[in-house]
C-alpha cells in the first residue's frame, strides 16, 4: 500500500508543476502519465474547490489527502501496522 501513496503523491506533485505551464501539452508523453491516472480524482475535486487566486488547487488537496491516509494506514501507530 505504500508503494501506491508514493506513486500518487509523485503523479499529484508533477501535475502541480504542470500547472504552473499551461502550455503543456497533457495529451503528450511523458506528461500524459502523470493527467490520465490524475484527472477522474481532481475533476470533481475542481468542482467543489474553486481556485484560490487563480490557482488550481485541487492537486495540493490530494496531497494532503494521500498524505494523511498513509500516515493514518501506515504511519508509526497506524491502523494497518498495529
Amino acid at each position: 500500500l505504500g508503494p501506491f501513496f508514493a506513486l500518487g503523491t509523485v503523479a499529484f506533485i508533477v501535475r502541480i508543476v504542470m500547472t504552473w505551464y499551461p502550455s503543456v501539452p497533457y495529451t503528450k508523453l511523458p506528461w500524459v502519465i502523470a493527467y490520465v491516472p490524475t484527472e477522474p480524482l481532481l475533476k470533481p475535486t475542481r468542482a467543489l474547490v474553486p481556485p484560490v487566486g487563480g490557482v488550481d488547487v485541487s492537486p495540493i488537496i490530494w496531497v494532503g489527502m494521500i498524505s494523511f491516509m498513509n500516515e493514518i494506514l501506515l504511519g508509526k501507530q497506524g491502523l494497518l501496522v498495529l
